[in-house]
């Protein structure tokens, strides 16, 4: 029952009752209570209106009024409220009875039903009868552990999202692409309708952690299978390349090879053997000529236009970038030169929503290889989470390359010492 008995009782303002009881045994200041309530009323059911109300109504006290021992009790005529809130009389009873039920406040009424109080020389309240605001209090801490979980759980549920948006994404590119080359996968029609089952189930922005979590772990077995289905067909293409390397070291007059793209922790690339390293080893010593790393774009006719612009080796480049790697040689069996590296860029462009715009203006402003190593890059940041948005950061890459203040090497070097670390 109420302290009065003339508002019909039930059980929530029985609660708000005993909350008041409670908080008059604490002191917590005014603003932390009204502010932590505040960060979680859309998660305990107020609305906008509620909260301009316990602003309103809040204001009204004085920071006395919230030490231990003591209620903030609010006595102000609705004609203040309404003049205050711009609420009519019958909207003023329903938000002041939604903060009473959710357990915000609670109401203090007098022997006739009216509103009135007064206080002593100090500013204290000797005797009120209204809103009593002392439920705040005692659940300020209940408020900022809520909001603090909610915090939590809404970081989770953005990292959840970002994990579902690059697998849709990385699904969608390898369907288009099969696609495009019309290539007769068994199963690719299922992949597709799974595809699109799922598409149809993304939820709305108010989705919870739970639900994101099951749809991220289908977009993720989907992905897997998507994947195993690529690598099946892929293989054939990556063994006739095996075989065909196996041959031309087997000549004792090929030239040499280029290096194995190998994911590595060592800063230094690895050359295989050749007859042309055995001849120079039985040749008298004379200068040193340092042996390439990669073979560039004009090695294999590729022109000018592909000539490396990076100041950085390829194989240093794809050590660094092992995501970006693993996807060029799903695509092609192997990324041999520079040509291939562009080429693979250019495949992978659309999987991570780069516009072909900001890539052709990419490639106009820093030539081609260095645009496809800034992409690699970009490539590699989606993958880990550390950008949201790769149009963006490609576009602030290439504002750097002109202004000349892009330094690609550091990047890549940077990321080799965190993976040997």
């Amino acid at each position: 029952m109420t302290q009065s008995g003339w508002r019909k009782p039930t059980p929530a303002l029985g609660t708000a009752d005993q909350l008041a009881r409670d908080g008059e045994q604490i002191s917590i200041a005014k603003t932390r209570s009204v502010v932590a309530a505040k960060r979680v009323g859309a998660h305990i059911g107020l609305k906008a209106a509620d909260l301009l109300l316990l602003d309103t109504l809040a204001a009204f006290t004085q920071p006395q009024d919230w030490e231990e021992g003591r209620r903030p009790i609010v006595w102000a005529s609705n004609a203040y409220l309404m003049e205050r809130t711009g609420f009519s009389l019958s909207t003023l009873k329903r938000h002041a009875r939604r903060l009473a039920e959710v357990g915000v406040i609670t109401f203090r009424d007098s022997p006739n039903g009216k509103r009135w109080g007064r206080r002593d020389a100090d500013g204290v309240i000797v005797e009120a009868y209204g809103f009593d605001l002392a439920p705040l209090s005692a659940r300020a801490a209940e408020f900022e552990a809520l909001a603090a979980d909610l915090a939590a759980e809404r970081v989770h549920c953005q990292r959840l999202r970002r994990q579902i948006t690059i697998a849709r994404r990385s699904i969608r590119a390898r369907l288009e692409a099969a696609l495009e080359r019309q290539e007769h996968m068994p199963g690719l029609r299922s992949l597709q309708q799974a595809f699109e089952a799922l598409l149809a189930r993304l939820p709305g922005p108010r989705a919870g952690a739970d639900m994101l979590q099951r749809l991220a772990n289908r977009f993720a077995d989907l992905l897997s299978r998507v994947e195993k289905v690529f690598l099946r067909e892929a293989k054939p293409v990556g063994q006739s390349i095996e075989m065909t390397k196996e041959r031309e070291n087997m000549d004792p007059r090929e030239v040499s090879s280029g290096p194995h793209i190998l994911i590595t922790k060592h800063l230094h690339s690895v050359i295989s053997n050749s007859s042309e390293n055995e001849e120079a080893a039985a040749e008298p010593p004379g200068p040193a000529t340092p042996a390439p790393l990669a073979r560039t774009a004009s090695d294999s006719g590729a022109g000018e236009a592909n000539r490396p612009q990076v100041g950085i080796e390829l194989d240093t480049i794809l050590q660094a970038c092992p995501e970006f790697t693993s996807w060029g040689r799903n695509l092609g069996g192997y990324i041999r030169d520079w040509r291939d590296f562009v080429r693979v860029a250019g495949e992978l462009r659309p999987m991570i929503g780069i516009s072909e715009h900001a890539w052709v203006a990419a490639q106009e402003q820093m030539g081609k290889p260095a645009a496809a190593a800034a992409f690699a890059l970009v490539f590699e940041k989606v993958h880990s989470g550390e950008v949201n948005s790769p149009g963006g950061y490609l576009r602030g890459m290439v504002e750097k390359a002109g202004a000349g203040e892009l330094h690609l090497e550091r990047s890549f070097f940077g990321r080799l010492s965190e993976m040997a670390a």
